[in-house]
């Protein structure tokens, strides 16, 4: 069997969950069956990169761009695949295309859903209508969806209602216990400024809306003041996203020391170290389908503290590998006092914190490994023939 993997993201450029994804399965994948890959991008080992810089789009809405590469996607597949799965809305319309040129079955990942993203509007404007236009497309005319997570699967038969129940299956994301594990060194955190002796909350993660980083920062103000408090966060999605998220960690800072922010994309080994150390890692996004930052942050043995949203409890189950906290769109500072009290009360006891991650550890070691996912995709793939 020959399948063709589309995707956004691709080592060394990933910056996002699903490009996490798409590395680890892409790996599995190839030890059953022969992948192709197609991704957006520069050139790179390993898959065949389709450039997002068409000359003639430069000034157009990036939605446009986007779609463009698609055509170049969907012309690189070619005959002779036996099914294309394609992961996010960046690559669906090539699957989609794929399936309609080659007569093959297109299999869709879901990492997330626009309909579930409306602040996506704040980014892409009209364009957030074309990837809306793309994404209902290709899942309605789908051969089969892939949810990440039960809660997933909900979301997308409620955004799609159209779809059968039957062509939505769950394949839960999965974590490569043997690269995320703890790391007893010190050294990026000694660079980056936190002081090893004290302990720390960490955060991991691009500055959306869906990550909720400015309810991060606002808990935060009432965290046990002998926390540090570490970020690892990417760029924010738009200028006033920006300038909120500054302000709240610039009022953060003077409120208490000890708040390090890294905003460059480090090394997965880097993030690994920080990850360990760390007392909790902290999740308070207001929507995510799975959470795979999560399952890293088990893994390297370190409690979770997290929002109740979409797929999350299905991997940190609360009082056992972490603790969960409630989100109410309507009240969004009841996520901010929850993260506090739940981050304070883990400060009070670390013996708790330890005990979490030790429990997270083993639950990803036992339930989220990838080579069993990989298996469990192929034999979707062949349901389809």
């Amino acid at each position: 069997m020959r399948a063709a993997i589309l995707t956004r993201e691709f080592p060394p450029d990933v910056y996002g969950g699903a490009g996490v994804h798409v590395d680890f399965l892409v790996r599995e994948l190839r030890r059953l069956i022969d992948v192709d890959v197609h991704c957006m991008g520069e050139p790179r080992e390993g898959a065949t990169a389709h450039s997002e810089n068409d000359p003639r789009l430069a000034d157009a809405n990036a939605a446009l761009r986007i779609l463009s590469t698609d055509l170049s996607i969907t012309a690189g597949v070619g005959v002779g695949v036996d099914v294309v799965h394609s992961h996010t809305w960046y690559a669906n319309m090539a699957g989609h295309w794929s399936k309609l040129l080659y007569d093959v079955p297109h299999v869709v990942t879901a990492h997330s859903l626009e309909p579930q993203r409306p602040w996506k509007a704040e980014q892409l404007g009209g364009g957030y209508r074309i990837s809306s236009w793309a994404e209902r497309t290709a899942y309605e005319s789908a051969d089969a969806v892939v949810a990440v997570s039960q809660g997933m699967r909900a979301d997308v038969l409620t955004s799609y209602p159209s779809l059968d129940p039957d062509r939505v299956h769950v394949v839960y994301n999965g974590i490569d216990t043997d690269f995320y594990r703890p790391d007893p060194g010190t050294d990026v955190l000694e660079r980056i400024g936190v002081d090893p002796s004290r302990p720390y909350v960490a955060f991991v993660g691009r500055i959306t809306r869906q990550k909720g980083v400015p309810h991060l920062l606002r808990a935060g103000l009432a965290f046990d003041p002998s926390l540090q408090v570490v970020l690892l966060a990417g760029a924010a999605d738009t200028p006033e996203l920006k300038a909120e998220t500054d302000a709240a960690i610039a009022e953060l800072r003077a409120s208490r020391d000890g708040v390090f922010v890294v905003s460059e994309m480090l090394p997965r080994e880097q993030v690994r170290q920080v990850l360990t150390h760390a007392l909790a890692f902290l999740c308070p996004s207001v929507y995510e389908p799975l959470g795979i930052v999560n399952l890293e942050a088990m893994a390297c043995e370190t409690a979770v503290v997290a929002s109740r949203v979409g797929g999350i409890p299905e991997v940190v189950l609360d009082g056992e590998t972490g603790l969960l906290v409630d989100y109410d769109e309507a009240d969004p500072a009841g996520l901010e006092t929850g993260l506090a009290e739940q981050v304070n009360k883990l400060a009070a006891d670390p013996g708790l914190a330890r005990r979490l991650g030790e429990a997270g550890r083993a639950r990803a070691v036992d339930a989220f490994a990838w080579d069993a996912i990989a298996q469990q995709t192929v034999r979707l793939y062949e349901s389809l023939r």
